[in-house]
């Protein structure tokens, strides 16, 4: 049987944590790069290819990106080399017990990954899955973020796309132009995972209710709320609830909650389970990332 080809799409970075007494640790992280890490260890070979889909530079770091995703089984072909470009970076503090991120991704490789779309074209079609973030469409110009938006709209009827929004309001234009591409976005995919905190801010919801009914009205197949450790609200179909989300102690890093979440939750429910059985899998995961340093670990290799 062939393997079925998940396609995640979207910007990763050099990430400088810590920097106590200005020492700082390097690793490779971003959204969609997360979810794809999670989604293949979550699956096996033999069911799933997943496929990282990025642009990068010609550098060292770049290179060393590129090992890193390999090395997890993931496939790098499609990740595009540009001359004379580099990955963007961010630098993570602590500052009244919170994080707080410091970037530099205005000159990112990834800013480019639209622009040669005979590259872009054919590492997205025939995919069974393509996942993306509101990141990866904020990161493009005006014109190139059309040109992404018109090729998952003629992706073909047997690829279905999953869209968590992932709204950064820094990285967008205007809130205005933020709102109309989700809304665009989200109406053409199958499957959206937002979070309430950020669609509150952008589109005013004063419930998970609301914003699962929001995207229904356009259409959205299925929409799953993430709301931190409360209850987590989804719709599928004529049917829409609620399923508490577990108590979680000793949390030690909230990186990459959300897309760990979205990657166990994928991995259920694209192999057949039923959509809440895929949530309290995608909880079970989220719960177990945050309790370790790092947005990025293998469960299979943690005691």
């Amino acid at each position: 049987m062939t393997a079925k080809r998940f396609v995640s799409c979207g910007e990763c970075m050099i990430e400088m944590a810590g920097g106590a007494d200005d020492h700082w640790k390097m690793g490779i992280a971003g959204d969609t790069l997360n979810t794809a890490w999670h989604f293949r260890n979550a699956t096996t070979a033999d069911d799933w290819h997943v496929r990282y889909v990025t642009a990068l530079g010609d550098d060292r770091y770049s290179e060393r990106i590129v090992k890193f995703i390999a090395h997890a089984g993931i496939d790098v072909s499609a990740i595009q080399r540009l001359p004379g470009k580099r990955p963007g970076l961010y630098l993570i503090d602590q500052e009244d017990g919170d994080r707080v991120f410091t970037y530099w991704r205005e000159n990112s490789a990834a800013r480019k990954m639209a622009d040669d779309m005979a590259s872009l074209a054919p590492a997205v079609r025939n995919a069974d899955v393509i996942y993306l973030s509101g990141i990866t469409l904020a990161i493009l110009g005006q014109d190139r973020r059309a040109a992404m938006i018109d090729l998952l709209s003629d992706l073909s009827e047997g690829t279905r796309i999953a869209f968590d929004p992932n709204i950064r309001p820094v990285l967008w234009e205007s809130p205005e132009i933020c709102a109309e591409v989700i809304r665009t976005v989200a109406a053409i995919s199958d499957i959206v995972l937002p979070s309430l905190d950020d669609e509150a801010k952008l589109f005013a919801d004063r419930s998970p209710e609301e914003t699962v009914m929001r995207y229904r009205e356009l259409g959205v197949p299925e929409v799953v709320v993430k709301n931190g450790k409360e209850a987590c609200w989804f719709s599928n179909g004529d049917t829409t609830q609620s399923i508490e989300t577990p108590p979680v102690t000793d949390v030690v890093d909230a990186t990459g909650a959300g897309d760990s979440f979205n990657a166990a939750f994928l991995a259920a429910r694209l192999d057949g389970s039923e959509i809440s059985d895929a949530i309290r899998a995608g909880q079970s995961l989220s719960a177990r990332v945050i309790q370790t340093h790092g947005a990025l670990f293998d469960p299979r290799h943690t005691p």
